[in-house]
């Protein structure tokens, strides 16, 4: 949309994010003209479910490879306007892209979360258990607990109930997060408004944090292990941004006409 205005409403995001009607995707992302000369584009991204979010760490990858890759910009690094904020995604030599994903946010009203209270951890009922989460934001919300084992994480009972919990009120996503060593962790994230994704990249962001805060993981590069491969995330600790780098693949390209009202 950078060179003519797009419009979707949330029944197109959900045809086109169908695998049985559209394209099929956890998120349909948008490059639009930024709103400041400072900047260089506007990235918008809306769930499955037609929602739009903040911010997507996984999506700043593509939208950013996709725009070395149109020729859209020549620059290496990018200033890109969200919702929440600016993030800065740069192209490596190795061909994957880093993205200064700002610093983490913990302050209640702006996670948002609700209560006055600073700790990093909360005790909520879930279900019938009561649950440990470390709460935060990297643009969008992020409740993350710590599991014994990633594979047997309740993702599919425990993570609608936490992502719609009353204690959230726009929602959150909700990340279980394996502690292999120092170094290296598991995680899977239940998305607000997507469900369970293969990978989850302000998830694996918020996760390196709360492990690094709890004091389970060690100083610089973090690797975080998902089912949809591998990422690495740097956080130099306190009010600095974090890092995150990764691959972005093409997994379709081509033209799709979209129902001006589908049904779904």
């Amino acid at each position: 949309a950078t060179k003519q205005q797009i419009t979707l409403n949330p029944a197109q995001i959900r045809w086109l994010s169908d695998r049985h009607f559209g394209v099929g995707c956890d998120q349909v992302l948008v490059i639009e003209r930024a709103k400041s000369p400072k900047n260089d584009f506007r990235y918008r991204i809306f769930n499955a479910n037609g929602s739009e979010v903040e911010n997507c760490g996984n999506g700043a990858r593509c939208f950013a490879r996709y725009i070395y890759d149109h020729q859209l910009s020549s620059k290496k690094k990018l200033r890109v306007e969200t919702a929440k904020g600016i993030i800065h995604p740069e192209l490596l030599s190795n061909g994957s892209v880093r993205v200064d994903m700002g610093p983490p946010i913990f302050q209640p009203d702006q996670i948002p979360i609700n209560t006055h209270s600073l700790s990093l951890t909360h005790d909520l009922m879930i279900g019938s258990i009561t649950r440990t989460l470390a709460i935060l934001s990297m643009g969008n919300p992020h409740a993350i607990q710590i599991v014994d084992h990633i594979d047997n994480a309740p993702v599919a009972i425990e993570g609608p109930l936490i992502e719609q919990h009353s204690f959230f009120p726009k929602r959150v996503n909700a990340g279980f997060m394996q502690i292999v060593d120092p170094t290296h962790i598991r995680l899977r994230v239940y998305e607000r408004g997507a469900g369970e994704t293969l990978a989850c990249g302000t998830g694996a962001c918020a996760a390196v944090v709360a492990g690094r805060l709890l004091g389970y993981l060690n100083e610089g590069t973090i690797t975080v292990r998902t089912r949809g491969g591998t990422l690495t995330i740097d956080w130099a600790g306190d009010n600095n941004p974090v890092y995150m780098s990764g691959p972005a693949e093409y997994v379709f390209t081509g033209e799709v006409n979209v129902p001006s009202s589908p049904e779904i």
